[in-house]
Parts: C-alpha cells; sequence; structure tokens
C-alpha cells in the first residue's frame, strides 16, 4: 500500500456521523495535535481494569482447560510476542499458542518452496492455509479464544479490550501517514477491524479502521464493538 492520498472513513462500522466523507492524508496530519492521546483517557482505562478482571473471572476454568490441552504435545501454553504500543513502545502480547512447537522451521520451508504461500504473507501477514497451525490452534483462532491471556495484558495497561490490531515493526511503513495516530492508542483485545471481517479485511482497509477507531472513540463505541464480537466469535467468520 503507498501513502494514502485519501482516507474513506465514512464506511467504517459503529462510527459517529461526524466522520463521515473523506480525509486526505494532508487533512490527517494537521488533525493530530489536536487528538487526544486515548490512553490518557481515565474512563477508558477503568472501563478496560473492570472489564478485563471480569472476564478473567468468568473465562478462567476455560482458559485453564485450554492451557492443559495445549501442553499435551510438550510445548508450552502461552507465548510472547513482541508488539509496538502506546507512543511506538514494545510491549510482549500474550496469546495461547496455536502453532507447533518447530513453526519457524516449519514457516521458512512453506515461504522458500512456495511461491502463492510467500506472496499471500507478503500481502496480508496472514497465510489461509497455515501448516503451522495445531488442531486445538485452528478452534482456538477461528473463536479467537488463542488471545484471551491477553486479558492480562489489559490489567497491566500495555492493551485495551477495544483498540487497534497490534502490529508489530515490520508493519509500521504500511501505516505511513496513520502510524501516529495508532499510537495514540493501546493496542486492542478486539477493535474495528475484527469486527468488521477480520482477514477478509485487506490491509489498507485495517488502517482506515484504525484510524478512524481514534478519531470518533466513544465508551459507547467500545461497548457496541465488544458486544459485536461476540458474535464474531461465534460465528467464526474471517477468522483464520
Amino acid at each position: 500500500m503507498g501513502i494514502p492520498q485519501s482516507i474513506q472513513l465514512g464506511a467504517a462500522p459503529l462510527e459517529p456521523a461526524t466522520l463521515a466523507g473523506t480525509a486526505s492524508a494532508a487533512d490527517l496530519v494537521a488533525r493530530l495535535p489536536a487528538t487526544e492521546p486515548l490512553h490518557r483517557n481515565r474512563v477508558k482505562r477503568a472501563f478496560d481494569l473492570v472489564g478485563a478482571v471480569g472476564l478473567i473471572l468468568f473465562f478462567g476454568p476455560l482458559m485453564l482447560i485450554v492451557g492443559l490441552l495445549i501442553t499435551l504435545d510438550g510445548g508450552p501454553a502461552v507465548f510472547g510476542h513482541r508488539r509496538i504500543g502506546t507512543e511506538g513502545r514494545d510491549f510482549t502480547c500474550l496469546k495461547f499458542r496455536s502453532m507447533v512447537v518447530n513453526a519457524p522451521e516449519v514457516f521458512e520451508k512453506l515461504i522458500e518452496s512456495d511461491p502463492e504461500a510467500r506472496a499471500e504473507w507478503e500481502a496480508t501477514r496472514k497465510l489461509r492455509n497455515d501448516p503451522r497451525i495445531t488442531w486445538i490452534g485452528r478452534f482456538l483462532r477461528r473463536t479467537s479464544l488463542d488471545e484471551l491471556p491477553q486479558l492480562f495484558n489489559v490489567l497491566t495497561g500495555d492493551m485495551s479490550l477495544v483498540g487497534p490490531r497490534p502490529i508489530v515493526q515490520e508493519e509500521v511503513a504500511r501505516y505511513h501517514v496513520c502510524f501516529p495516530f495508532y499510537t495514540r492508542c493501546r493496542p486492542g483485545l478486539t477493535g474495528l477491524w475484527q469486527v468488521s471481517g477480520r482477514n477478509d479485511v485487506d490491509y489498507g482497509r485495517r488502517v482506515q479502521l484504525d484510524t478512524a477507531y481514534l478519531l470518533g472513540w466513544s465508551l459507547w463505541g467500545d461497548f457496541r464493538i465488544l458486544l459485536r464480537t461476540v458474535g464474531v466469535m461465534l460465528s467464526g467468520k474471517g477468522a483464520y
């Protein structure tokens, strides 16, 4: 994706009417100084803490069972991956392990031998038919249960219940002028991207949704996204 000449914000679901219309890259840069950093919003932080504690208590027994099943192959139940968070700082993003123990070796072999898989990875950073995924990992990814450990990231303040999808360093260039907006939020356990098609959404649209989320944030909007996330988890649409 090249530097966006325009970003259509009005098409994003759950957006307030004030975002209707087209914002050019120059317009977005001009709006940045007046945009309040969302990670400093105390109301949102209180909502995150109460919600995270409640969800950990609710999902706790399930998380224990899932963790035990994952370790049957001799590997760890949870792994941490470095992601970019608030103000561009790195943090360890937690997930249930959904891949085989030797996933890096399997990935390298696949990318070297399969041009179509390599092109898909370069375009979306995802693989629809990923040989690294374990039997239980496919279920966890389809239902998004692999992300439950991120509730602890919410407690520590590295993430929010709702926010942009956490990205890695290699993805920063894809955000271009929108990256400073990303760094004004805590990455989310769920967000506009997750309830708008997930992996069926192209990367440029992901960037638009992340930017639109910050510009149109409201606590009610977060609550609506959380409610829609339940439906997405049950349907498994766009997950792989």
